[in-house]
């Protein structure tokens, strides 16, 4: 079986180890030049663990868990409101078995474990023809390759998902705020710790790093859609200063850190609802397919899960394996999507958390 995924991040690199170890001969294509660097912490949480232990990268992540100590609530003066050792707005509870660990750290895991698969960086699909056969895939480069099958694991802006499914507006559901993702100097000396604040539709969150000369920065704003070039980066900066301009305390130097950081990132919350992720010999994992938003605290556990769900079926019998795919997967993230819905502006409730991660049977 001759696999193509497009995509080398979560989704795509744990579906790329799962069917090469179900033999099938399998290609990474990645629009980035080099594996993607970057981005929040993410979590691990509940049937996740079970695929991340299958997968041999669970003790590694263990090892490169955030480890944070708590967090803080500030005031527009730096004044502390409120402190909590006990749990995270970004992990939940502290003394749980979730791992919330760097995306990029969890890349890296990814990625070694799926060395059997080939990888191509630096190109895209720009033209899939599918028949009852296979799929005839042009790159954006321009070569031309033949597969079975082509996944789509490329993300809320997928190109396969354009592709096959048409524009994305009518697949996607804005919730109403934004967010950027960057790295700046640690000028407040976090030690695992996060500082949170919000003033008005603006706000922000500061996480420590590994390496304690850093922090992480979400920078973030409440807003009705925007229409702007998702590759644009002074674009989306200029967005970001216009609504966040009027944060206090750290808020001029935070925007001044923004402009500088080269590892700046910013989408929408938003999350893709399908009737359908599958057509004909083309199908979605991950935020391609149901991205749950980072509001849901879940997107990287669907993925895993997603991934390994989806190489199964196909290793099972490739004839209706997208169905199968998706009829396993529907209640587990009809469940954790909605999540994001249930206390808007806030975390959901950790028992609402802990039901959804473990909303799938893994066999």
């Amino acid at each position: 079986m001759k696999v193509l995924i497009v995509g080398a991040g979560i989704a795509g690199s744990a579906l790329a180890y799962w069917l090469t170890r179900h033999g099938a001969d399998v290609t990474l294509v990645e629009r980035a030049p080099t594996p993607r660097t970057g981005g929040q912490a993410v979590d691990i949480r509940g049937a996740a663990l079970t695929v991340a232990d299958r997968m041999g990268v669970l003790d590694g992540a263990r090892a490169l868990r955030t480890t944070m100590r708590g967090m803080s609530m500030v005031d527009g003066d730096g004044n502390e409101i409120m402190r909590s050792t006990e749990e995270t707005v970004s992990a939940g509870r502290l003394d749980s078995d979730d791992v919330e660990i760097g995306r990029d750290d969890l890349i890296g895991l990814l990625a070694d474990a799926a060395r059997g698969a080939r990888h191509l960086y630096g190109d895209s699909v720009a033209a899939l023809d599918q028949d009852e056969r296979g799929v005839d895939v042009v790159f954006d480069g321009g070569a031309r390759a033949r597969y079975d099958h082509v996944v789509g694991a490329d993300g809320l802006h997928s190109a396969v998902r354009a592709l096959t499914f048409g524009p994305e507006e009518r697949l996607i559901r804005h919730l109403g705020m934004y967010v950027s993702i960057f790295t700046a100097e640690n000028v407040l000396g976090l030690d695992r710790w996060q500082v949170w604040h919000r003033e008005g539709d603006a706000g922000f969150g500061l996480f420590s790093d590994r390496d304690p000369a850093v922090m992480k920065v979400n920078l973030g704003f409440a807003a009705g859609p925007i229409v702007y070039d998702h590759r644009d980066v002074v674009q989306q900066k200029r967005l970001v200063e216009q609504h966040c301009a009027g944060l206090r305390w750290e808020g001029a130097r935070l925007i001044k850190a923004m402009w500088e950081a080269d590892d700046f990132y910013f989408d929408a919350m938003a999350q893709v609802r399908m009737d359908r992720w599958s057509r004909g010999r083309v199908t979605l994992v991950g935020d391609a397919g149901y991205c749950a938003s980072p509001l849901s605290g879940q997107g990287t556990s669907l993925a895993l899960v997603g991934a390994y769900v989806l190489a199964e079926e196909l290793a099972a019998s490739p004839e209706g394996a997208f169905t199968r795919y998706e009829h396993r997967m529907r209640p587990f993230v009809a469940a954790n999507q909605a999540l994001a819905l249930e206390n808007p502006g806030q975390a959901a409730a950790g028992e609402s958390v802990a039901r959804a991660a473990t909303a799938i049977t893994i066999d």
